[in-house]
Parts: C-alpha cells; sequence; structure tokens
C-alpha cells in the first residue's frame, strides 16, 4: 500500500495511519501453531473489524463507545500490546509518524508511543513515585543526570513534588493514576494515548492533566484519548472524534459532526444534548433526578442506624500522617449517600473501617448495634459487600461465574441459590454473555461490572461501591442503577465517587470529605451548590450541577 506520505516527500507523514484493521483474540484451544479454519474464525469473532483513519500530527482525537466496544482493543493495536503481549488474528496496517509498526518491540515502540492505562494498578511497577517515573528511562538507559533532571520536571508538570518519595502502594487511586501519566511524559513520545484518563481524578487533578494535554500539543504532540466521560473530554476541544460500535467504525470526524449524530444512552454527553431526548410530556427536572429510595416501609419503623461513625481516627503507622480525623456520621435504613472529596480525602480508607480491612486507631465503627472491632471480616462481609475501587484487586478465578459463585459459596448459601443469585447478579450487569470467559479477557469496564456482579451475588444488606461508573458507558451505568432501585433486601447503598451527576441524579444525601475530616452533610443539590466548597474540595461543576441551579434560582 502507498500511503499520501510515501507520494509526496516533503508533505510530514501522519502521527497515526490506520488502514482496514482488524483483530480478534486467540481462543482458548487455540496456539501459534493452530491453523486459522474458517470454523473457527467465524466462531470468534473479531474484538474490531475493518478500522481505518488517519490523525495528523499535533492533532487531539477523542475515541468513545460503549464498553466492550473495542476502544481498549484499539490502543493495545496502536502501542504495541497486540500483538507482542496479546495473541490472536491481525490484519491491516498501522503506521506511526509514517513507520510501519509490523515487526517492531515494545521497546522499539517506546519511541514513538506512550500509554497511560486505563488502570493504573497494571501500570505502576516501582515502589516509590520517584522509582516509578523513572522505570522507562531506565530501560531505555537514559544517563541518570539526563534522568534525574527529567523526573525533577515531570514531578513539576503535574505538581507531584510532596509525593517523590512515597511508596506507590500507600497513594489513593487517583494519585496513582497522576503518577503513571507522570511515567509517560518522562519518555517524551510524539505519540500519547490516555485510556480512561478522568476515571479516578478529581478535578483539580483533572484540571492538570488537561494542562499537561494542552502544552503537549502546544509541543506538537499528538494526543489519543479514549474516556466515557465524553462531558470531559470536549473541553479539550478535540480535533477528531472516533465513535466505535460492536467493534465497528460508526464515526469519524469532527466534533460537531459527533455531537449531532451522538446518541445520550450510549456516551455521557453535556445536558443539554440530554434534555433533547426527554418526551415533551416529562417535567425535565423529575426526568433527570430519580434518587434511589430502598425500604420505605422498613424506613418507617426503623429507629436505630444501622451503620455508625463515632469519632473515627486512623493512621496506617505509629509515626505516619492521620489519615482519617474524627469522622462522625449515622447511616439509616433506607438511605442512598454519595461520599465524595478530593483524591487522598480518606475516602476509601473511611469505608474499609465498616469492612474491618482496617480498624480505627481511635473511636467506634458500629454495624447494626454491634461493634466491628468484635466482628471478623467473614461476619462483616456477610452483612456488607464492597466492591473495590480497582477490579485488579477482586478478580482471580478462572471464569466470570467461578468469580461470582465464590462470595455466596463461601457465605454458605445452598447450590440452587447460588446459582439463582449468580445468573440474576451477571444479567443484571450485562456480563452473562461472559459466563465462562476468564475475567482477566475483558476490557476493564466488563471487568468492573463482574465484579459488582460478584458482590451483588451475596445479597449484603448494605452496599459501599468505590468508584462505581469507572469504565463504564452511559447505558450500562443507568441499567444498573435501575436494578438497584429494585433489589430486594437493601438496606443502604454508598457510593465512592467523584462523579457529581452520579450523586446529583441517584442519592439522597451526599457526605464530603477533606484532609480526612467531614466537611459537609446534606442534601446533594443544597451541598453542591456551595461554589466556595467546591472550589476547596476540588469538585468541578457539571452541566447538570448548573442546569439544576439555574431552574431552581428561575424557580424562586
Amino acid at each position: 500500500m502507498t500511503t499520501s506520505a510515501q507520494q509526496d516527500s516533503s508533505t510530514p507523514p501522519p502521527a497515526i495511519h490506520v488502514h482496514q484493521l482488524s483483530f480478534r483474540y486467540r481462543g482458548a484451544n487455540e496456539d501459534d501453531t493452530s491453523p486459522k479454519t474458517s470454523t473457527e474464525e467465524a466462531s470468534a469473532p473479531s474484538t474490531i473489524e475493518d478500522i481505518s483513519f488517519t490523525l495528523p500530527a499535533g492533532e487531539l482525537l477523542l475515541i468513545a463507545g460503549p464498553s466492550g466496544s473495542g476502544k481498549s482493543t484499539l490502543i493495545k493495536c496502536l502501542n504495541g500490546l497486540i500483538p507482542n503481549s496479546y495473541k490472536g488474528v491481525l490484519s491491516g496496517e498501522i503506521q506511526l509518524q509514517g513507520h510501519t509498526t509490523k515487526g517492531l518491540k515494545l521497546r522499539d515502540l517506546a519511541h514513538y508511543i506512550g500509554t497511560m492505562l486505563q488502570d493504573p494498578d497494571k501500570q505502576v511497577v516501582g515502589s516509590t513515585v520517584e522509582q516509578e517515573i523513572a522505570f522507562g528511562l531506565e530501560n531505555l538507559a537514559v544517563p541518570r543526570p539526563e534522568m534525574r533532571q527529567r523526573v525533577r520536571n515531570a514531578l513539576e508538570q503535574l505538581h507531584l513534588e510532596r509525593y517523590q518519595g512515597r511508596e506507590t502502594f500507600a497513594l489513593s487511586g487517583g494519585q496513582r493514576q497522576q503518577v503513571a501519566a507522570a511515567g509517560i511524559l518522562v519518555m517524551q513520545p510524539a505519540i500519547m494515548l490516555f485510556d480512561e484518563p478522568f476515571a479516578n481524578l478529581d478535578a483539580r487533578a483533572i484540571d492538570e492533566l488537561e494542562q499537561l494535554i494542552a502544552n503537549l500539543q502546544a509541543e506538537g504532540r499528538t494526543v489519543v484519548i479514549v474516556e466515557h466521560r465524553v462531558e470531559e473530554a470536549l473541553r479539550l476541544n478535540p480535533d477528531k472524534v472516533l465513535l466505535l460500535h460492536e467493534g465497528k467504525q460508526a464515526f469519524f470526524g469532527p466534533t460537531a459532526q459527533f455531537l449531532e449524530i451522538a446518541d445520550p444512552t450510549q456516551v455521557k454527553l453535556p445536558v443539554e444534548a440530554t434534555l433533547r431526548t426527554i418526551p415533551a410530556t416529562a417535567q425535565p427536572r423529575d426526568w433527570l433526578l430519580q434518587p434511589i429510595t430502598l425500604g420505605e416501609k422498613d424506613q418507617q419503623q426503623a429507629t436505630e442506624p444501622i451503620l455508625r461513625f463515632e469519632d473515627v481516627h486512623y493512621r496506617y503507622g505509629l509515626f505516619s500522617e492521620e489519615i482519617l480525623r474524627g469522622i462522625s456520621f449515622s447511616v439509616q435504613r433506607g438511605e442512598t449517600i454519595a461520599l465524595l472529596g478530593p483524591n487522598g480525602s480518606g475516602k476509601t480508607t473511611l469505608v474499609k473501617q465498616a469492612l474491618g480491612l482496617l480498624r480505627p486507631t481511635k473511636g467506634r465503627v458500629s454495624l447494626y448495634q454491634d461493634d466491628t472491632r468484635k466482628l471478623s471480616v467473614a461476619q462483616l462481609a456477610a452483612r456488607i459487600g464492597y466492591v473495590f475501587q480497582s477490579p485488579n484487586a477482586m478478580l482471580f478465578a478462572p471464569s466470570v461465574t467461578e468469580e461470582a459463585s465464590f462470595g455466596p459459596t463461601n457465605l454458605g448459601f445452598t447450590k440452587e441459590r447460588v446459582q439463582e443469585a449468580v445468573q440474576a447478579s451477571l444479567k443484571a450487569l450485562d456480563v452473562d454473555a461472559f459466563e465462562q470467559r476468564s475475567p482477566f479477557s475483558l476490557s476493564f469496564g466488563q471487568q468492573k461490572r463482574v465484579t459488582i456482579a460478584s458482590v451483588l451475588a451475596m445479597q449484603s444488606s448494605i452496599l459501599l461501591l468505590d468508584e462505581p461508573t469507572a469504565g463504564q458507558d452511559h447505558r450500562s451505568y443507568m441499567n444498573f442503577m435501575e436494578h438497584l432501585r429494585d433489589l430486594p433486601g437493601l438496606d443502604a447503598l454508598l457510593f465512592i465517587t467523584h462523579d457529581l451527576d452520579l450523586a446529583l441524579r441517584f442519592t439522597k444525601r451526599v457526605l464530603l470529605l477533606k484532609d480526612g475530616r467531614l466537611v459537609a452533610d446534606g442534601v446533594p443539590l443544597e451541598v453542591l451548590s456551595d461554589a466556595k466548597l467546591l472550589d476547596e474540595c476540588n469538585l468541578r461543576p457539571t452541566s447538570l450541577l448548573h442546569y439544576l441551579l439555574g431552574t431552581r434560582q428561575q424557580v424562586s
């Protein structure tokens, strides 16, 4: 094939040129020597099929689409993880900076392209922040004086200087995300790929990442972003949008044309796009805000809180900084709560106190009036279910069904009850089609849904979900919320999130943490209407919040 770059040597080659790219993962019974028969190919459909686009150097491309549409697979093809690490049947052509990627090893590709993965836990390998950022440079044998300078520059650009010597395991998920970005930045590739970069970040970290991307473009770098939160990505003014659906290219072109054809039930768009889809007979506010209410009859009879934190303090080590500083609040039966706050504010540390994974260094946590200090982790797990922020921290089984069956089996469910609970939870999370697949072969969003389904199958009375919308397309996210609305036997829901729209649309109460302290507790719109408080807690107002505040003022 002859490209335009080859036809005219005076024209700089495009940063990325993809032509008729298709890929299917290798089947469980295939190896490198297996003949690829037409029967095998028919039984294992391509994950991506016939993708073609060209991106000029210095432009920003947004790749959007539902979970499982092939976005992460396309990224793996661009950065060389396919076929170097993930085997299968690859066809078509990829050129980076005018050079074909065929036959290039990951080490060679690192000079052209760098990737920030969707899940930072799969990328961070260094024991300290400084070691992590220097890891790639060490592998390329960069001279030590230059290495130190480039690491120092990356730390300054992302305002990570105070974490330079910090152990990476002690960082929050959002902080690890920033460290992963710094590790790519020091490599100085011409093309940078960001897979769901905003998923675990607070507003300040998003601002810093957006500024970094703007600076990269100003330097002539090419940027590719994969993001479900299209509303956030649009702030970067992408030059082009590539929309994938079921592995195929549904659209490639300018952002303005994408917004005309995009379906707000598939990708998260600004509220103005959602308003266009609301029936004329419906009240927009009632359509947009539908908080989940649990067990209304039981609420009338409830008097005692089902979960209580009393002056809870916590520090990870005897001489380490205190993470929780006197947290006190109660959860009543029937409540749906969003726990918001900046990266590193103590949100995940707080909920782990309720699970017995961590115990307060001072204060008391009670679950159904029982002091959690007197309960084992197994006893707590029978009442309270927790979905970790990273699927990688939970998944271990060889198949999705075995993964989802593990919890209820260990809780002593009968075989029939296990089967019924697993089937219902997998269907609710739209992962029942993958029941015999390895969870490690799924996309990040699908893995996240498998972990949620695994916890739902345990039929806990209280659910704690850490960043449940990370990696989720809008349709999967909305379907899951509707399932929670009708879940029997559920006493309370608590979401740990940076997603203000989740708090506004589906919860009745917001808890706001900052520096290990509870700084606000109340009705979502009331708490989130305080612009000064939002800024102090690194929370960015969304188009939905602006719309709701605007309509409230009109009514007033």
